[in-house]
């Protein structure tokens, strides 16, 4: 098991990594709409906005491991409004490639910080 870490991905905010490689395997830890240089939350009420920071993370730490969004089989996303759910597809259509990763969606009630939507992925090496 090796440990995948970057600055330009936010920090992990507790006892967990970024991403972890195990057995030919990337998972990516959940990541959202966090500006990696500042650290805070980007200044957007807008959910495609916080999903495209969301997934430019999730891509900074494939890119750590030398991947891609590409390469991702399986991601996980974690809506707190499920209303917010075909804006939040509209921005993964644009920066996920077919043939699309499996997915699930889940809405939740409440997230470790306040903000609409976070990721988590699994890829391939």
């Amino acid at each position: 098991m090796r440990e995948v870490e970057t600055d330009d991905a936010p920090p992990s905010i507790g006892p967990f990594s970024q991403g972890i490689i195990d057995d030919g395997t990337l998972y990516v830890s959940g990541q959202g709409p966090v500006d990696p240089d500042t650290e805070a939350i980007i200044d957007s009420d807008d959910v495609r906005d916080q999903t495209r920071q969301t997934l430019e993370n999730i891509e900074a730490v494939l890119e750590a491991a030398d991947c891609s969004l590409d390469d991702v089989v399986k991601t996980t996303v974690f809506v707190r409004d499920m209303d917010d759910y075909d804006d939040i597809n509209d921005v993964y259509g644009e920066l996920m490639s077919a043939p699309y990763p499996a997915r699930s969606a889940v809405e939740i009630q409440d997230l470790p910080i306040d903000i609409d939507v976070e990721i988590e992925a699994i890829a391939s090496l």
